[in-house]
């Protein structure tokens, strides 16, 4: 019998011993199978709807310039008290709700336009650049800028008015939002910080048992605290008019006063300076009769009293600022105006 009368089916255990251990092994498994084809997108081929992309850019922009109207008018509208209620949330402050809304509000806006921006207007065309050394040659430092003025043509930056323009509105009117809420630091100051509850003609008054002082209640080498006539530690502002106005007293033989000013703003060698330490205004409450120096326990500043309060060691900047006094016509002892500075650190210096 020949070969060729053989069935077909017996030939096949040859052929697979033939091709036995054979694999099929593709050509490079990890070649790079590139980028797929650029499809346009409808932006890119129909005007009309380019247009409306732009639109709804713009939509999203000017939607976030009235959103940062809406924080700003929030903040005007609503008392800090008000309470309302709000589902899911229950019950919330009105004005910390209207700021949060509007704040965020506007802040997804410019995102959101800007993302919608870059995905609909902008070129969409992928661009491969190989891996090159970190120095650029100057052929690739021109090449770098003609792509960024390539990529500008290509964003419709300057072809896109509307969407331009509303961008800057948008991005030009958010920060007034951080003018609203660093204006809600606090009140301003004005010339609180410079003035205290001092006037011509207020009594000196002991702190500890609130009465007025005569000048044979101040002892030598003892330190006396006072505050002004007329206040009240009842009173709703005491804490913050006491840190400007606490006093300390103490009495010097009028031959151990080096200051001539000091001297002469003093009253039988009383003299009375500000407890506030000129650093950073801790009170002032250690006090060396021999030395007539005082010490703040914060951080050590020392001051001398019998020297116009000036500064002999540590942080504070400048001297303890005096308190002009003398007797009234009761035999009391009274000021005779506010401090000639402001007390506490050294703010006003910088100006």
């Amino acid at each position: 019998m020949s070969t060729q009368d053989i069935p077909e089916e017996e030939n096949l255990p040859a052929a697979q011993d033939k091709h036995a251990g054979e694999v099929a092994v593709p050509d490079d498994p990890f070649a790079d199978p590139g980028l797929p084809p650029h499809e346009p997108r409808i932006q890119d081929i129909d005007e009309k709807a380019a247009r409306r992309s732009e639109r709804a850019v713009a939509f999203m922009f000017t939607l976030s310039m009235l959103a940062t109207v809406g924080f700003i008018a929030s903040f005007v509208a609503f008392p800090v008290d008000k309470i309302v209620y709000i589902f899911p949330l229950g019950h919330v402050s009105a004005l910390n709700f209207a700021l949060g809304t509007t704040l965020a509000v506007a802040l997804f806006c410019i995102g959101a336009g800007a993302v919608h921006w870059a995905r609909t207007l902008m070129s969409d065309h992928e661009i491969v650049h190989e891996r090159h050394p970190i120095e650029a040659t100057p052929e690739v430092r021109e090449q770098v800028f003609q792509d960024f003025r390539d990529g500008a043509a290509d964003s419709g930056f300057g072809r896109r008015k509307l969407a331009r323009n509303t961008l800057f509105g948008a991005l030009a009117l958010f920060p007034l939002s951080a003018v609203v809420l660093l204006r809600d630091l606090g009140p301003l100051p004005e010339d609180k910080l410079r003035r205290s509850k001092w006037a011509k003609g207020k009594r000196l008054m002991n702190q500890n048992t609130m009465q007025p002082l005569r000048p044979e209640d101040i002892s030598v080498g003892s330190l006396t605290f006072a505050m002004p006539e007329g206040m009240s530690e009842h009173d709703h502002d005491f804490q913050t008019q006491i840190a400007k106005a606490a006093l300390m007293i103490v009495r010097i033989q009028p031959d151990n006063i080096k200051d001539k000013r000091e001297l002469d703003w003093s009253h039988e060698g009383i003299v009375a300076f500000s407890k506030i330490c000129t650093h950073v205004g801790c009170p002032i409450s250690l006090y060396e009769q021999q030395t007539h120096h005082v010490l703040c326990p914060c951080h050590q500043s020392t001051f001398d009293l019998a020297d116009g309060g000036r500064v002999i060691f540590g942080p504070a900047g400048h001297a303890l600022p005096q308190l002009r006094i003398t007797v009234n016509d009761e035999g009391y002892l009274e000021a005779m105006g506010d401090f000639a500075e402001p007390v506490g650190p050294a703010f006003w210096e910088r100006g």
